[in-house]
C-alpha cells in the first residue's frame, strides 16, 4: 500500500469516526432528549417536537378538557404551520395575558397557554415560563428555515457526495487487502501451514487449514463491508434534516437487540451461576459413585448377594437416574423453561420419542432383565436358537456373537430374553461339560465290545477327562442296529467342534482296529461277494474277500 493510500484511508477513517460523534450527538439532542424535569417531579411529560423532529419542551398538565397528551399534539401542529408560514418574523410571537393562563400568540394563532400549574413544575412565574416557550419555539423554527437554504441543501449534497467517495474508497481497499492477502497465502502456504498432527493422527491437514483460513477472511470482508454499509446509511440520514429521524431509528435498530441481549445475560447470571453449582455437585457426586461401584467390580468392596459383574450394569443405571434428577434441578433454571411454547416442544419431542423407540425401550429393558438374571457373560460359548458362539459383548439393546466360523452376529435383547439360552461354559470349569455322540452298531456284535470300544476312543482323546470315567447309554434298539451314546468329561467349552471331531476320529480308528462295523447312519449290502466295510489297511494281509455262494438243493430224479 502506497503512502498516499495510507494517508487517505487515515483520513477516511477520521470522518467517519467524526460522523458518528454527529450522529451520536443528533440522536441524543433531537427526538431521544431526556425529561429530566419530569423524571425529578415524577410526573410523565409529552413532548412538543419542532420541524426536525427536536424536542422543545414538554407538557405535564391538562387544561381543561385537553391531556397532557393532547395539548402537546396541538402545540407541534401549530409550530408547523408557524414554519410554514413565509412571511414568518420572530418579533410577530406576543406573549399575551388573559383571564387565567398567558398565552403565546402569533397573529390569530394561540400557539400555546401556560398556566400556573404549568409555571409550578418549573417553579417558574407564569411570565417567566412564557417567555422560556416564546424563545424556545422561535429558535426551532428558525433553526428550521435556516436548514432550507439553498447553500445549506447545496452543502449536504455535496458533504454526501464526499461521504460515497470516501464509501467508496474504502471498499476498494478493503477488496485490495483482501486480494493481497489471498495473494500472500497462497504464495507462502507451505512455510507457514503445515499438517497438524498428533501421533499417527492428523486432525487437520494443510489444505483444510488453508480452506479455514479463506473462509474466515470472507468472513470478515463481509462483516467490514456490512458495517461499512450501516455507516454510510446512518451518516447519509444524519446529513439531512427531514431523514435525521432514521439515523437515529437506524441505530436503534442495530444497537437495541444488541442491548436487549446484554441486558437479558445480565439478569440471566444468577440463574446460569445457579445452573453451574449444581452441575458441579452433580458431577463430583458422579464420580465418588463410579468410585464405589469400580471398587465393587474389583471385588475389594462386597455386599452379600450383589454380584461383582452387576456392578457396571448398575453403575450405568444410577448414573442415568442421577442425571435426569439434575435435569429437574436445572430446568426451571433455563431460559423460557415457563414458556407454553418450550413447554409445547418438549412435549412434542417426548411424543416422538415415545412413539419412536417401543422396540428400542423393549430391548432396553430386556437388557436390564438380562443383566440381573446373569444366564451368560462375555467370553461364555451359548446358544441361542439357531445361533452358537461366544459373547463378544453385551449391550443395553443388543448381545453380540461370534460363531466358529468367525461371523459376528447381533441379536437384540428382546429375542434373547424371549428364547431359551444354552451356556456351555458356566459348569464346564468347575463339574466339567459332558461331550456325547451316537454311533449305530448292529445286532451281531456283542454290546460289551462296543462299551468298551467308545469308551477307550473316549480315553485317547485328549480334552476328555479321565477322571470321572466315561460312561455309555444305550439309548435306542432300532430295526437294523442298535445306537449306543458315549458320554465323557471336558472342561473345554470353547473348542467344542475340535473335541467332537477328535473323538469320531478316534471312534473309527477303534472300531476298525476291533473289526467292527458302524452301520451308522444306515448301511445295506449283501455279504457273500462283496469286501467288509472296515478299511484294508485294518485287515489282515492274507484278507480275501469271499466268494458269492450259492446253495442249490437238487432232487435226485425217481
Amino acid at each position: 500500500m502506497t503512502r498516499f493510500n495510507k494517508i487517505v484511508l487515515k483520513g477516511s477513517l477520521f470522518v467517519l469516526i467524526f460522523h458518528l460523534f454527529v450522529l451520536a450527538a443528533f440522536s441524543q439532542s433531537d427526538s431521544t432528549a431526556v425529561d429530566r424535569e419530569g423524571m425529578r417531579k415524577g410526573i410523565q411529560g409529552f413532548p412538543v417536537l419542532g420541524v426536525m423532529n427536536d424536542t422543545v419542551f414538554y407538557v405535564y398538565i391538562k387544561m381543561g378538557a385537553s391531556t397532557p397528551s393532547e395539548r402537546a399534539k396541538h402545540i407541534t401542529e401549530k409550530i408547523r404551520r408557524l414554519y410554514e408560514d413565509p412571511n414568518f418574523s420572530v418579533d410577530s410571537l406576543t406573549i399575551v395575558e388573559s383571564e387565567n393562563t398567558v398565552d403565546l400568540v402569533y397573529r390569530d394563532i394561540i400557539v400555546t397557554s401556560v398556566s400556573p400549574q404549568d409555571a409550578a413544575i418549573y417553579d417558574l412565574s407564569l411570565y417567566e415560563i412564557s417567555g422560556e416557550a416564546k424563545r424556545r419555539i422561535s429558535q426551532s423554527v428558525k433553526n428550521a428555515l435556516e436548514e432550507r437554504k439553498l447553500s445549506k441543501i447545496l452543502f449536504r449534497v455535496l458533504y454526501t457526495f464526499i461521504m460515497f467517495l470516501v464509501a467508496f474508497l474504502l471498499y476498494w481497499l478493503i477488496n485490495k487487502g483482501y486480494s493481497a492477502i489471498l495473494k500472500y497465502l497462497r504464495k507462502n502456504r507451505d512455510r507457514f501451514l503445515k499438517n497438524l498432527t498428533y501421533k499417527d493422527y492428523t486432525f487437520l491437514t494443510a489444505e483444510q487449514e488453508l480452506r479455514a483460513i479463506l473462509v474466515f477472511l470472507k468472513g470478515v470482508r463481509l462483516f467490514f463491508f456490512v458495517v461499512l454499509g450501516y455507516l454510510v446509511l446512518s451518516i447519509g440520514f444524519s446529513i439531512f434534516p427531514l431523514t435525521r429521524g432514521w439515523a437515529a431509528a437506524l441505530l436503534g435498530l442495530v444497537w437495541s437487540p444488541f442491548r436487549s441481549i446484554f441486558l437479558a445475560v445480565w439478569d440471566y447470571l444468577p440463574n446460569l451461576v445457579t445452573i453451574l453449582v449444581i452441575s458441579v455437585v452433580m458431577h463430583y457426586f458422579i464420580l465418588f459413585v463410579r468410585y464405589i461401584f469400580l471398587e465393587i467390580e474389583a471385588e475389594k468392596l462386597k455386599f452379600s448377594g450383589f454380584h461383582s459383574d452387576w456392578a457396571m450394569p448398575t453403575y450405568g443405571i444410577v448414573r442415568v437416574l442421577l442425571y435426569a434428577f439434575t435435569l429437574v434441578l436445572i430446568f426451571p433454571h433455563l431460559p423460557g423453561s415457563d414458556s407454553n411454547v418450550f413447554r409445547g416442544v418438549s412435549v412434542f419431542i417426548g411424543v416422538l420419542f415415545s412413539l419412536g423407540s417401543s422396540t428400542a425401550i423393549a430391548n432396553m429393558v430386556a437388557g436390564l432383565v438380562i443383566t440381573y438374571m446373569r444366564p451368560f457373560k462375555i467370553g461364555d460359548r451359548i446358544k441361542i436358537g439357531d445361533i452358537t458362539g461366544i459373547v463378544l459383548e453385551k449391550t443395553l439393546l443388543v448381545t453380540r456373537i461370534r460363531t466358529i466360523k468367525n461371523e459376528e452376529i447381533t441379536v437384540p435383547n428382546s429375542s434373547v430374553l424371549g428364547g431359551n439360552t444354552i451356556n456351555y461354559t458356566t459348569l464346564a470349569k468347575t463339574e466339567g461339560l459332558i461331550i456325547n455322540t451316537t454311533v449305530t452298531i448292529g445286532y451281531d456284535v456283542p454290546w460289551r465290545e462296543t462299551h468298551a470300544a467308545l469308551i477307550e476312543a473316549a480315553s485317547r482323546t485328549d480334552l476328555l477327562l479321565k477322571e470321572p470315567p466315561p460312561f455309555v447309554f444305550q439309548t435306542s434298539l432300532d430295526d437294523f442296529y442298535v445306537s449306543y451314546q458315549i458320554n465323557a468329561y471336558s472342561r473345554e467349552s470353547i473348542g467344542m467342534a475340535r473335541v467332537y471331531s477328535e473323538l469320531h476320529q478316534n471312534i473309527q480308528d477303534v472300531f476298525f482296529e476291533r473289526g467292527i462295523e458302524i452301520m451308522s447312519p444306515h448301511y445295506r449290502a449283501a455279504r457273500d461277494g462283496n469286501m467288509t466295510t472296515i478299511p484294508a489297511n485294518y485287515l489282515p494281509q492274507d484278507y480275501q474277500v469271499p466268494a458269492f455262494n450259492v446253495k442249490m438243493d437238487q432232487k435226485k430224479d425217481i
